[in-house]
């Protein structure tokens, strides 16, 4: 039978879905070699992340001890919790557990109400609970039977166990456990250590599924810093910043302390500061270190750099003489002496150091010319960072010497036109106190790992040679005139020989020129001169009643260094006048640091020693004399603890002689003893009733009698 034509029409259609056929074909397996080939991984991770869930666990950051190994910054474990929002919904619970965990959070029941509840698979309610707000979370968990839709997990929390104590130099840590300040940013990589996880198994639900797949990838902790500071140096210094304070309520104040021959940093202290463990509660303009990130005109401290310069180039000879008119006249413009009123007259250039003469260094500064001068400038550091481990250290601002003419280079001579970082002062000064050569200031002496093993040791690193060992010891003599003669003799430190410089700083005004109120009163000096043990630099900003260095700053100095040999164990050099003591009965002073303050107490009465006490603090923090040094029977012990007032109970004691000391010199010795004093005039002390050496009780008034001392000592004052 023969077949009939298929129509025309009939096959094209045919043609037409073969040709729609295979190209959907080809479209599904172009498809599936896609998802196989490109989007698989992709497509694999989702799924992953549907069935399984990660947390994070963050690693313990190292913990950072002072030079001895006393802890400053460590990790203490608190509870995190975190909602699975699904779960919490299906419970019909949300409402009641967001009622009764913002009752122990202290939050807003309907916003934790929408935070559980989110559409998400995971959400924080709060992290780093303390312990006793987790335990009653963890028991309306419990109650509700929520467990499987609240959860909690194990996190560090940084915490700083001296609270206040070097704030501004350790920095802290924020709620992700990264640091946001001071060494705990600028050892952020060192100190972080390595999160870990916990891989949770969940079903289609999202719940998680009884005995499934877990996996716990440990973290592993940072390492830890050991500093070079001195726990005991720098509550020291902390104590006469809050001294200062509470007594010319400055706006600021600060302290640095180093050991010139290596630039090891003793202590960094500054005013006002903040606790780091309650950092979210502070202004945070205090967490700034001012004496790192700030620059200020360093007023006559600079001094010491104008004349390293000029004495190492021949300019000046110590012999060389010059004449104070009471100012000294460049082009058309006068600078003026700080004691231009009553002129020094004619001088040699070891008594215009002295008399902190501004004429006798402008004359010294224009003859070395901008070349020189910048030679030194350059060379001391000044213009650069120092490279000190912490952030936001600055450059200083520096004239551009192509541009510096006469009058600027005479201001510049005294301090004024160029601003300075107080650390790059530090570090210039104890160059010259070590000799000449310059050191890079050091916070950090070693890094150990979790066991105490040394991971890497930083050793003291010499910059360069900026002047010769000749030039810089002849310095540190002619500072030790300042401090035994000249205008730094608030400074002075019985029984060792001090060098130093004072400096009262005007203020540059926003709109150019100086305050003629506003200053920044300091002091720069180092002990002993013949072996310098420590250099320090004390500035205090804008005290209220005390206009120069030497009366706000110099006394601050006298007090931190003073103590601060005694705690370093230097021997006197100058043996002080002894009373009859041969026949007194020594004994070894027993070593207390470390112990309860009642119980050092009981120890140090038992051995018929006299404890004072420093401070209301729970612990003994350092003592002066040290321990196991030969004390005689009946001798004083000053035990410090954290806090500054002074609780001495009453003792029997012997009036000591006030006769020669200033006041600020004697409401130190005052508030050691416990005894009240009335002071009547200015200037030192040149009598004093009842008499030195009799026996009064604790608690006794002395009153004493003071007089202008007859030389008329200068204050260091800038001009113009």
């Amino acid at each position: 039978m023969r077949s009939l034509p298929v129509p025309i029409r009939i096959k094209k259609r045919i043609q037409w879905g073969l040709i729609a056929t295979s190209l959907l074909f080809a479209g599904l397996v172009t498809r599936l070699v896609w998802v196989q080939l490109v989007d698989g991984q992709s497509l694999r991770s989702m799924a992953f992340s549907n069935r399984f869930q990660d947390i994070e666990i963050e690693a313990r950051r190292g913990v950072i001890y002072d030079s001895n190994g006393m802890e400053l910054a460590i990790s203490v474990s608190t509870d995190s919790f975190y909602v699975t929002p699904k779960q919490v919904r299906e419970s019909g619970k949300a409402r009641e557990a967001a009622q009764a965990i913002a009752d122990i959070l202290g939050k807003d029941p309907e916003s934790l109400l929408e935070q559980i509840t989110k559409n998400q698979h995971f959400v924080w309610i709060q992290r780093k609970v303390d312990a006793e707000q987790s335990q009653a979370i963890k028991q309306v968990v419990e109650e509700l039977d929520l467990g499987s839709g609240i959860h909690s997990v194990e996190e560090p929390k940084r915490f700083y166990p001296k609270n206040e104590l070097l704030a501004n130099v350790i920095g802290f840590v924020g709620m992700d456990n990264q640091g946001l300040g001071g060494l705990e940013t600028s050892y952020e990589e060192t100190l972080s250590g390595t999160p870990g996880s916990i891989l949770m198994e969940n079903d289609q639900r999202g719940r998680t599924i009884p005995d499934a797949v877990q996996k716990y990838i440990a973290p592993q902790d940072g390492n830890g810093l050991i500093l070079t500071i001195d726990e005991a140096v720098q509550y020291i210094a902390e104590r006469e910043l809050d001294r200062i304070c509470q007594e010319a309520t400055p706006l600021r104040a600060g302290v640095i302390i180093m050991e010139p021959k290596t630039g090891r940093i003793l202590a960094m202290a500054s005013r006002p500061t903040y606790d780091p463990n309650h950092y979210n509660e502070t202004d945070s303009s205090l967490f700034r270190n001012f004496l790192v990130s700030d620059v200020y005109e360093p007023g006559s401290t600079f001094k010491t750099i104008t004349m390293a310069g000029a004495l190492e180039e021949g300019k000046v000879g110590l012999e060389d003489r010059f004449y104070c008119g009471g100012s000294v006249k460049i082009g058309s413009r006068s600078v003026r002496c700080w004691s231009y009123n009553n002129p020094h007259g004619s001088q040699t250039f070891v008594q215009g150091v002295q008399n902190s003469c501004n004429p006798v260094f402008i004359s010294i500064a224009l003859d070395e010319g901008p070349e020189i001068f910048y030679k030194y400038l350059n060379g001391f550091g000044f213009g650069q960072k120092t490279e000190v481990a912490l952030p936001g250290e600055a450059t200083g601002i520096l004239m551009n010497e192509d541009k510096v003419k006469d009058l600027d280079l005479a201001s510049m001579s005294i301090g004024q036109n160029n601003a300075v970082t107080p650390i790059q002062l530090i570090t210039a000064f104890s160059a010259i106190a070590n000799d000449g050569k310059l050191m890079k200031p050091q916070l950090v002496d070693r890094i150990v790992d979790r066991e105490g093993n040394t991971v890497e040791e930083i050793q003291p690193e010499m910059v360069r040679q900026i002047i010769s060992q000749e030039t810089a010891r002849s310095i540190m003599q002619i500072l030790e005139l300042v401090v035994s003669q000249g205008t730094g003799r608030n400074a002075y430190i019985e029984g060792f020989r001090v060098g130093g410089k004072t400096g009262t700083a005007q203020k540059a005004l926003p709109g150019g020129g100086y305050s003629q109120d506003d200053v920044i009163a300091s002091f720069l000096g180092a002990a002993p001169v013949n072996d310098p043990k420590v250099a320090a630099l004390v500035i205090v900003d804008s005290p209220v009643g005390m206009h120069y260095g030497s009366q706000a700053a110099a006394p601050v100095f006298e007090r931190i260094v003073n103590d601060t040999l005694k705690y370093l164990q230097v021997e006197n050099q100058v043996e002080s006048q002894r009373i009859n003591s041969d026949q007194l009965t020594q004994i070894p002073l027993p070593d207390v640091k470390g112990m309860g303050v009642e119980e050092a107490r009981k120890l140090l009465e038992q051995q018929g020693l006299k404890p004072s006490i420093i401070g209301d603090g729970p612990v003994v923090k350092a003592q002066l004399p040290q321990g196991n040094e030969k004390m005689a029977i009946g001798g004083n012990v000053l035990l410090y603890t954290r806090e500054l007032a002074a609780d001495a109970e009453a003792l029997q004691i012997e009036t000591p002689d006030f006769t020669g000391m200033s006041a600020a010199e004697v409401m130190e010795l005052a508030r050691q003893i416990n005894v009240s004093v009335e002071i009547r005039g200015k200037g030192l002390v040149v009598s004093q009733e009842p008499i030195p050496g009799v026996q009064i009780l604790s608690g006794t008034q002395i009153q004493l009698t003071l007089e202008e001392f007859a030389e008329g000592a200068a204050e260091d004052v800038m001009g113009p």
